[in-house]
């Protein structure tokens, strides 16, 4: 598809430049996207951008499209993934004696280091700080924090990539009945489901609540994700690698997150990307341009 003009802009010289110069072996729709984006926020100059869509849904890849495109257009950009601020193997297993068994599998809200995360976001998009920032390296392979990299700041935009981001809370009595096999069979009194909803509630809406603009990339549907996330296994070590009832169980981790988000009354981003069955853009609507705003949809419960 035309990604520029279904957002109901025009080809500019900046766009131009980005499309030529970026990964060829990318996406061209996403190539095309992450061009558009970074043009806009040139222009825009918002500091702290979130991107969110469910597992597979090429978050990683239009994340560092955007970061390339910023380069080009002269702004400097950072990219941080909600993935490396996952708690570590024994601090969630201490969670996980602590609340509830389940948080001992990394995914959900409540498994990851928000404090730090939070504080990276800040520091980094700091006006006239220019302090390193230490940040953590997480390897799933082996399901464990592995090291730490070095940014050092200002960026003129720092991307927060993630599954989860702007994801909502809901009102408790949504969370009564079990929604799948690992509610039922592991979450029977609603105990892990509160304890993540009451963490998107509060420390992870501090950090939503931070971010200027946010991305969705819009999945089909949870059989596109399973398939998307299968597919991502390939690409592991074949001793690590998981099969499709592996991953329809770890899929169920989020299930019950990922379909607020895929839901139509779900709002807030300002830029929200609808994925086909195949990976492409299907559609692509702005909320961000002026005048744009009264057709946003409403936002989701807190």
């Amino acid at each position: 598809m035309d990604v520029i003009g279904r957002a109901g802009r025009l080809r500019s010289p900046s766009i131009e430049a980005c499309l030529a110069e970026l990964d060829p072996s990318a996406p061209a729709d996403f190539r095309e996207l992450a061009s558009l984006l970074a043009c806009e926020w040139a222009t825009e100059r918002p500091r702290r951008v979130g991107l969110a869509g469910g597992q597979g849904a090429g978050k990683s890849t239009l994340a560092r499209l955007i970061e390339s495109a910023c380069r080009i257009l002269g702004l400097r950009a950072c990219v941080l993934s909600l993935d490396d601020f996952y708690l570590t193997k024994e601090e969630r297993r201490a969670l996980a004696d602590r609340v509830h068994p389940l948080l001992e599998t990394r995914g959900p809200p409540g498994t990851h280091d928000t404090e730090r995360c939070q504080a990276a976001l800040r520091a980094l998009s700091g006006v006239g700080t220019g302090a390193a920032v230490e940040i953590p390296v997480f390897d799933k392979g082996i399901d464990d924090r592995v090291g730490t990299r070095w940014l050092r700041g200002p960026f003129d935009l720092v991307v927060l990539e993630g599954w989860c981001v702007g994801a909502r809370s809901v009102a408790e009595e949504a969370l009564a009945h079990p929604l799948n096999r690992l509610e039922r069979e592991r979450d029977p009194d609603g105990r892990w489901r509160r304890f993540v909803n009451e963490r998107l509630a509060t420390e992870y809406a501090a950090i939503w609540d931070e971010l200027d603009q946010r991305v969705l990339l819009r999945v089909p549907g949870l059989e596109a994700v399973r398939r998307w996330r299968l597919e991502q296994e390939s690409a592991r070590p074949r001793s690590l690698q998981w099969g499709a009832r592996e991953v329809d169980r770890f899929v169920e981790y989020f299930e019950r997150i990922t379909r607020s988000m895929l839901d139509p009354s779900f709002g807030g981003a300002e830029w929200v990307v609808t994925l086909d069955e195949r990976h492409r853009i299907r559609d692509l609507m702005s909320f961000a341009a002026a005048g744009t705003q009264a057709s946003r949809p409403p936002a989701g419960g807190r």
